[in-house]
């Protein structure tokens, strides 16, 4: 049985459905107004494994992924009318509509996803065609007496009419100190802490609501998506450990209190991704693409095995150093199995595989299930056979297409003109201590693309 980390709860809980062979599951998607980093892709591999997992134990997941195609301020502390929405920001940067940008940025995000093998969600709903929902779902809200309207047609949610607010994150309304605003604390607001679930305001992509014109808040989407898609009970809510506050606190109290119970049973968040020990971010110029990784003559699926040799729950700092030495076990990895396949096949190696599922089923232990992997590539007391049959096995939820080179001709490298020659000189250079020449001669190798490594057997190269 599949045990996850319950943000909640502080504590591993077994994850069993409310519908015996069926898991729903919510994830939050993205906002698509820039290309994906690495980073934001970890995020979305914490559901891909979740149900990769359940799928090991016969446990279909109906998953949903919104799209937040408007409502997402570039500030969203700002409860303010006039405030950006990025999706508008960047259609004006790049001179195109607002939803030209929406729908570019979430093509590319789809082939990110894709190139990852991240499974497509059963339902991926965007906010602009949706707000019915929303509408729906505030109206609701406000005769229940959870949210009130105010004269600049925004709706807020009244947070102190929701008791348990503050269960996910730590945060509890008596301690939470006021937001500023250049003229003080939000009027509008009766308690500092309440949010909007609708924004009043007449500029671009806004839509007409009893209360008045606007656009919805943020966190509002994904309770009408989830709730609509998913229903009243939700096995498992993921996303990223800086959505747990305020988004999932708003969005839990948002859904609870219009339905009257716990919607979501679990919530499961992954850490941030680092990159050479910093935050990704435009300022630092350290923000990878996965493009960037495939320029650089990687395969995109080293990216998730760099993900999967550390704990969801752990803070993951990313180089180029990690990202080919996991390249170099990919390919090498898919050599081994092609070499194998030569075999004849044989029943999977037991012992190894449950100590694998172990891993997986102790809150996706990933980093000790390719331990027991690489351990299993080098016992040479079982079979190829058997190995081949054990590493395909696992592919399913390790997903990195380890049978792709099964059937196609070993791979002979071949060097660029002129390279043979000088590494037939830097090997004389080497023999005569001539130091000096032989770096001048290793330079020259790399600028043909060829890489050259000294060993106590003399040079090799690739």
């Amino acid at each position: 049985m599949l045990r996850l980390y319950d943000t909640r709860s502080r504590q591993l809980e077994p994850i069993v459905p409310a519908n015996a062979r069926v898991l729903r599951m919510y994830t939050c998607g993205p906002t698509v107004y820039r290309y994906a980093h690495v980073g934001n892709l970890r995020s979305y591999l914490l559901s891909d494994l979740i149900r990769r997992v359940l799928e090991q134990h016969r446990v279909r997941s109906v998953v949903c992924q919104n799209i937040t195609d408007v409502g997402h301020l570039v500030d969203d502390e700002e409860i303010d009318p006039t405030g950006e929405d990025k999706v508008l920001q960047q259609a004006r940067r790049e001179g195109r509509s607002a939803l030209e940008i929406a729908r570019f940025y979430e093509d590319a995000f789809r082939r990110d996803t894709s190139a990852l093998n991240m499974r497509t969600p059963e339902h991926t709903p965007r906010a602009t065609e949706t707000i019915g929902l929303m509408i729906d779902l505030i109206t609701k809200l406000i005769e229940m007496g959870h949210a009130y309207a105010v004269d600049d047609g925004s709706v807020f949610f009244d947070a102190r009419s929701f008791p348990t607010y503050g269960e996910i994150s730590g945060n509890r309304l008596d301690a939470l100190k006021p937001g500023h605003r250049v003229e003080g604390v939000d009027p509008r607001k009766r308690f500092h802490a309440d949010w909007a679930l609708w924004k009043g305001s007449d500029r671009e992509m806004t839509w007409e609501t009893p209360w008045g014109r606007g656009f919805p808040g943020w966190h509002i989407e994904c309770s009408a998506m989830s709730l609509r898609f998913l229903g009243e009970h939700i096995d498992i809510h993921t996303g990223g450990k800086d959505l747990r506050f305020p988004h999932h606190e708003d969005e839990r109290a948002q859904s609870n209190a219009s339905v009257g119970h716990d919607v979501v049973k679990h919530w499961v968040h992954g850490e941030h991704v680092l990159f050479d020990g910093r935050k990704m971010a435009k300022s630092t110029g350290n923000v990878v693409l996965l493009s960037d990784v495939e320029a650089a003559g990687l395969d995109p699926l080293a990216v998730r095995l760099a993900f999967l040799e550390h704990r969801y729950r752990q803070q993951l700092n990313l180089t180029w150093d990690t990202l080919h030495a996991a390249d170099r076990t990919l390919r090498r990895w898919r050599q081994r199995v092609a070499e194998w396949a030569e075999s004849p096949s044989e029943p999977i190696a037991a012992a190894y595989a449950d100590r694998v599922q172990t891993a997986f089923d102790d809150d996706l232990d990933t980093p000790t299930a390719l331990r027991v992997l690489r351990e299993l590539e080098r016992d040479e007391t079982v079979s190829p056979g058997s190995r081949l049959e054990t590493f395909l096995h696992l592919d399913h939820v390790l997903g990195l297409d380890l049978a792709v080179d099964i059937g196609k001709p070993p791979v002979v490298p071949v060097l660029p003109p002129g390279a043979a020659e000088l590494l037939e000189a830097r090997a004389q250079a080497r023999a005569a201590t001539d130091w000096a020449a032989s770096d001048r001669l290793r330079d020259e190798l790399a600028s043909l693309g060829v890489k050259v490594i000294d060993t106590a057997e003399g040079q090799t190269w690739s």
